[in-house]
């Protein structure tokens, strides 16, 4: 079948390029002209126009065009005939199911007759996607008053550093290093980064076999749950991490919740029954306030005296600010009774997923051996070329870079918040990404997060906070993600839409 001669109609629906495609037109027209092959609009045989023809329709260079043919070629898609063209080559692989089974399902379905019963998916499933959590928007970014926690301003992603690190990573010899299945080891270089410049801005030394990488902190918690607490009773903060409580509750056999205050998690009363406490000290979630050396040390106190092992995350302290809250918790540790989770995605990018556990060498080991059989072990280029990028000093340059800059927002925000919000309660440690805020009695967060949304302002609702599901006046907003000249307007809307509420 010869499709050369077809209309120039014809390729310009087949190959569409759309222009706010992250992909460079060679790339563009190659994913086009395969997903073409594979679907079978151009058939085995048929004939492609000439160079020339094709970047004339579609209005780009004729160099792109014959690149892009001529990679296809190589990857055995199109051929070449002498004086005649490219065409798509006269065997391709089989792509559909076998005829004796091809929509087996679609015609059980449709001839009539009765369907044989599957399995009860209902009464096997656990109700895992019902489990309260946070939900963000997907296309957050496009919303003009974003106070969305933990994701990062695309205007200060460092795109060169990262391209420097990652081409420096899919160098040969690099990629003999990392391109092996380590089955459970991690990237012998970023376990040196983290050892050597990361853990130690946090107070916190251990040695190689006390480290391990994971697919960011909440990999780490559900890890660590797995591998610790069943039938384990667990205390969770509260208000607390509302996904760290629905990972330890799907293995421990209760969460028990410990109260905050100003001074963060209290270490008396039912800390004494917990096994393990899940604590957030440098700043807790979602308060945001920094627990001070005398309650840290008063609940080293007591976790030693119950036998309580303490999970400290120290989810924002990677945040780029100038402000570091003081060591960590697992610094004034001296018997191992602390586990430490720390998180890159926040200071760098969330999409890179790379955490780490911190913990004795016989907890790591075991570690090691659940997550092989989960995932073996986090993609080894990424751990590269992040290793990469904090041995060149780009991690470091980048907190120094955009550190003024939070803190510009986080002080506008406040400000906005204090003239447009005087009614209501808000909390921020020097440094947190985000603020805590309490609105007048009677306000339904959650109801205010949904009419915020229809004009433009996301919040995060804070019942989700906590234990029990019911109204809360609580909302956190979050500055990493907006524009410093959003702020105030956004803080204006919403403070008319909390008035309106009130009103109604």
């Amino acid at each position: 079948m010869a499709t050369a001669g077809k209309g120039n109609t014809f390729w310009n629906r087949l190959l569409q390029l759309p222009a706010d495609s992250a992909l460079s037109l060679q790339a563009q027209l190659r994913q086009q002209i395969v997903s073409a092959i594979l679907s079978r609009q151009l058939p085995e045989g048929s004939a492609l126009p000439s160079s020339r023809e094709l970047a004339a329709t579609l209005g780009i260079a004729r160099n792109t065009v014959i690149l892009a043919f001529q990679q296809l070629v190589d990857e055995h898609f199109l051929e070449t005939r002498p004086r005649r063209g490219y065409f798509v080559v006269q065997q391709l692989p089989s792509v559909a199911p076998p005829a004796s089974t091809a929509n087996a399902d679609t015609a059980a379905r449709s001839d009539g007759g009765s369907e044989t019963p599957g399995p009860d998916w209902s009464e096997r499933l656990p109700n895992i996607s019902g489990l309260r959590a946070i939900v963000k928007p997907n296309d957050w970014q496009n919303y003009p008053y974003p106070f969305i926690y933990g994701q990062f301003d695309p205007a200060l992603f460092p795109t060169a550093d990262w391209r420097e690190c990652s081409r420096m990573a899919l160098a040969v010899l690099e990629i003999r290093g990392w391109a092996s299945d380590l089955i459970d080891r991690d990237d012998p270089l970023l376990i040196e980064q983290l050892q050597r410049h990361v853990l130690p801005r946090r107070g916190v030394w251990a040695n190689p076999d006390e480290i391990m990488v994971t697919l960011g902190a909440q990999h780490a918690l559900y890890l660590l749950a797995d591998l610790l607490m069943r039938d384990a009773v667990v205390g969770l903060e509260e208000p607390g991490y509302s996904d760290a409580r629905a990972i330890f509750g799907m293995r421990a056999r209760e969460v028990v919740p410990l109260p905050v205050d100003d001074s963060g998690l209290r270490p008396k009363g039912e800390l004494a029954r917990c096994d393990y406490a899940f604590v957030t000290p440098s700043y807790q979630c979602p308060t945001t306030v920094t627990m001070p050396l005398d309650r840290r040390e008063a609940l080293l106190a007591e976790a030693h005296r119950h036998d309580v092992v303490l999970i400290e995350d120290d989810y924002d302290t990677e945040n780029p600010a100038l402000t570091q809250p003081i060591p960590a918790l697992k610094s004034l540790d001296r018997e191992g009774r602390v586990i430490y989770v720390g998180s890159l995605s926040k200071s760098f990018v969330p999409g890179i997923r790379l955490g780490y556990i911190v913990a004795p060498s016989s907890v790591i080991r075991q570690a090691r051996a659940l997550r092989r059989y989960m995932l073996r072990h986090p993609p080894a280029n990424n751990q590269r070329a992040t290793a990469l990028f904090i041995s060149l000093g780009h991690h470091d340059a980048l907190l120094r870079r955009v550190a003024p800059i939070f803190q510009r927002r986080a002080a506008v925000l406040r400000d906005m918040l204090a003239r447009h919000l005087p009614q209501c309660r808000v909390q921020n440690s020097p440094g947190a990404s985000s603020f805590w805020v309490e609105g007048p009695p009677g306000l339904d967060a959650r109801k205010l997060g949904d009419i915020a949304l229809r004009h433009g302002v996301i919040i995060e609702p804070g019942d989700v906070f906590f234990a029990t599901d019911g109204p809360s006046p609580h909302f956190r907003l979050g500055y990493t993600g907006i524009a410093e000249e959003r702020i105030e307007e956004g803080v204006r809307l919403l403070a008319q839409l909390i008035e309106h509420e009130r009103r109604r």
